[in-house]
C-alpha cells in the first residue's frame, strides 16, 4: 500500500528520464521514443537490482568509472540539444517537412539506458527507498522481481505520458508554424538533461 504511491511519486516527479522522453515525444513521437523508454526500463531495473545488492557501494569507490558514463553521456545529449537549437542533425523538424525525425534504434535505446545508469538521483533514491521494502525473512528473488516488475510498470506510465505530452506539445506548435521554436524548446529541454546529468 506504501511502495506503489511512494514510486509512483518518486516516477511522475519530473527528472532527467522525464524529461528526455518530453522532447523525444515532441521530435520524434511517442512510438520511435518507445525505444528509448526500453533502455531507460533496462537501465533503471539494472540500478534498482544493484542497489538493493549493494553494487552502489563498490561504485562509491570508483568514482571515475561513474564519472566517465556520466560526462560522456552527458555530453552525447549536449551535442544532440546544440543540433536541435540550430534546427540541424536527425532529430530537428523542418519547415518542409514537420513529421517525426528518424534516428537510430540503438541511438534511441542508449540515450534511455545511459541516462537511466548514470543519474546519481536515480542511485540515491533506490538505495534509500528499496531497502525498507525487503523483508529479510522472506526469500531476496522473489521480492526483487514484485518489486522491480512494479516499478518498471510506474515508470513506463509515466514515460508514456510525458512522451505524448510532448507530441501533444509538437502538433500545437506545428499548427501555429512555429517548428523553429519547437526545435528549440526541445533543444534546451535535451541540454537540460545533459547539464543535470553532468552536474548532479
Amino acid at each position: 500500500m506504501v511502495f506503489i504511491p511512494t514510486f509512483f511519486f518518486v516516477s511522475i516527479t519530473p527528472g532527467m528520464c522525464m524529461t528526455l522522453a518530453l522532447s523525444l515525444g515532441m521530435t520524434v513521437g511517442v512510438r520511435r521514443a518507445l525505444w528509448m523508454m526500453l533502455g531507460e526500463l533496462v537501465g533503471v531495473g539494472l540500478v534498482a537490482c544493484l542497489s538493493v545488492l549493494g553494487v552502489a557501494a563498490i561504485m562509491l569507490q570508483y568514482p571515475l568509472l561513474f564519472q566517465s558514463i556520466k560526462y560522456g553521456g552527458g555530453l552525447y545529449l549536449a551535442w544532440l540539444g546544440i543540433q536541435l537549437w540550430r534546427s540541424k542533425g536527425k532529430l530537428a523538424l523542418s519547415a518542409v517537412d514537420a513529421g517525426p525525425r528518424q534516428l537510430s534504434i540503438s541511438s534511441l535505446v542508449s540515450q534511455g539506458f545511459i541516462t537511466a545508469i548514470a543519474n546519481p538521483k536515480g542511485w540515491a533514491f533506490f538505495i534509500a527507498l528499496l531497502p525498507p521494502f525487503i523483508d529479510p525473512n522472506a526469500p531476496l528473488l522473489k521480492q526483487l522481481i514484485l518489486l522491480i516488475s512494479t516499478i518498471l510498470l510506474l515508470e513506463f506510465s509515466c514515460l508514456l505520458l510525458y512522451a505524448s505530452g510532448g507530441k501533444t506539445l509538437s502538433r500545437v506548435l506545428q499548427q501555429k508554424n512555429n517548428v523553429k521554436l519547437m526545435n528549440r524548446l526541445a533543444g534546451t529541454l535535451m541540454l537540460g538533461v545533459a547539464f543535470w546529468l553532468a552536474l548532479g
